[in-house]
């Protein structure tokens, strides 16, 4: 082969292995998120808590069980209006203010799920949509971050997912997701 036409593959070996790497991560999650809407189709429908179950299209109220895929939510809570989280020694100072969602997760499938704050995300009434502040929802967990956990089957974790949101907004509604390919489950708020 001539010396200047050398093999694009060869040429960006670094960049190929990237590539696949991505290319295996997204089949990964898309086989993730389609084996838990599998997973709790067939639990729910063999369930007797069937009717316990959050329709699609509906939308769960505080205090109310909402499930999506192996996991079933339970909102507890919202609390707004906290310039900072944390402690003497980690603390976060909110763009606005923080709003401390008050949850309860369990896993409803059969073998273990990853949870993650930041699949989760509160709305206002106008619909604009609020990711949660990973780092700040770290600090505000008094004995550490259960959101990036696995839960067994059976098993249930509590604590709060804290989002920053502008100081003159009120959040509607959160839409809580087992995985970031999830369809997820909306809660009013309100």
């Amino acid at each position: 082969m001539a010396e200047g036409k050398t093999n694009w593959f060869k040429k960006h070996k670094i960049l190929t292995v990237a590539l696949a790497l991505v290319l295996v991560f997204i089949i990964a999650a898309a086989a993730s998120g389609s084996d838990s809407n599998k997973t709790d189709s067939s639990s729910s429908n063999s369930s007797s808590e069937q009717s316990q179950q959050t329709p699609k299209n509906s939308t769960a109220k505080t205090g109310e069980p909402a499930r999506d895929g192996k996991f079933e939510f339970v909102v507890k809570s919202i609390i707004c209006g906290k310039p900072n989280v944390g402690s003497d020694f980690t603390t976060k100072t909110a763009q606005g203010q923080y709003c401390l969602l008050d949850v309860s997760v369990k896993n409803i499938g059969n073998e273990a799920q990853s949870l993650y704050s930041g699949n989760q995300f509160l709305f206002n009434s106008t619909g604009q949509k609020y990711s949660a502040d990973d780092t700040a929802t770290y600090y505000a967990a008094p004995s550490g971050n259960t959101w990036y956990d696995n839960i067994n089957p059976g098993n249930s974790v509590e604590g709060v997912i804290v989002f920053d949101i502008p100081k003159d907004q009120t959040p509607t509604s959160a839409e809580l997701h087992d995985s970031a390919l999830s369809g997820g489950v909306k809660v009013n708020l309100q």
